[in-house]
């Protein structure tokens, strides 16, 4: 077979085509990322806003549906209702408890019964550093009851926190809801889970609420995100906020 020596207008031709090549497959690679990645809002006040929210990318959303002064939130029904007529693709509701007022089954019952005629998918329970007791044994008997409320009533339960909410409330290393999927706070404006490290027996988080206190359309949001991949190749300027303090609005 005869070696034909490459002349150096053909070495620079395969070197374009090589580099269109690669262009491509990144082309291609962060439109499938892209795709599966899924933006979202949750909010404690009235919002109407839907539409608009779903045209500028946001399809999931998460309405607070009990306040932490041991009350459902009076605007869950009719925020839900707002989320599925605007468009949202899913529609969760996320419990802030009231640790004080004790009998967390009792609290569980009030939303599910608040909610027995409107449409939601999960109940996500929030655990943050507001008003929890310092007896973190006591705190995960209120926890676990919750849960077990929750999943007595035929709702899926989820958990709403954050590395260092969890190990001031619980402990780092408590596991006794880890098989519940997680809702974890970072606010460094991300939409990524490369910041995520493993905490309460979690490998893998299902939503991170990477920016909070937001304004989408005239209404006050936090953002979120899930997917597939490993980020949503969007990517902003990082948050001065401390992570420490990540929390969602307590009360109205």
């Amino acid at each position: 077979r005869r070696c034909v020596q490459e002349t150096g207008y053909q070495r620079r031709v395969h070197g374009i085509i090589e580099m269109l090549k690669s262009f491509l497959w990144i082309a291609f690679a962060a439109f499938i990322a892209v795709s599966f990645c899924t933006r979202g809002v949750d909010y404690s006040t009235r919002v109407t806003s839907i539409s608009c929210m779903v045209s500028n990318g946001y399809t999931f959303a998460v309405p607070r549906g009990y306040c932490s002064y041991g009350g459902v939130d009076s605007n869950v029904v009719a925020n839900l209702r707002s989320a599925w007529d605007g468009g949202m693709s899913n529609v969760d509701v996320y419990m802030f408890p009231c640790v004080s007022c004790g009998n967390p089954k009792r609290q569980v019952d009030q939303l599910v019964d608040a909610l027995a005629n409107s449409k939601y998918g999960m109940i996500w329970f929030d655990i943050e550093n507001y008003k929890w007791s310092n007896d973190k044994e006591s705190n995960r008997r209120f926890i676990l009851e919750s849960i077990a409320q929750i999943k007595a009533r035929g709702k899926v339960p989820g958990v709403y926190t954050s590395y260092y909410n969890w190990e001031s409330i619980v402990g780092i290393s408590w596991d006794g809801v880890k098989d519940c999927p997680l809702w974890y706070a970072h606010y460094d404006n991300d939409p990524s889970f490369r910041d995520f490290k493993p905490f309460g027996g979690w490998r893998k988080p299902a939503i991170k609420q990477y920016s909070g206190d937001k304004t989408l359309c005239g209404s006050g949001v936090d953002f979120n995100f899930y997917q597939e991949y490993n980020s949503c190749l969007l990517y902003t300027s990082p948050s001065p906020r401390d992570q420490r303090g990540s929390r969602m609005p307590s009360s109205a």
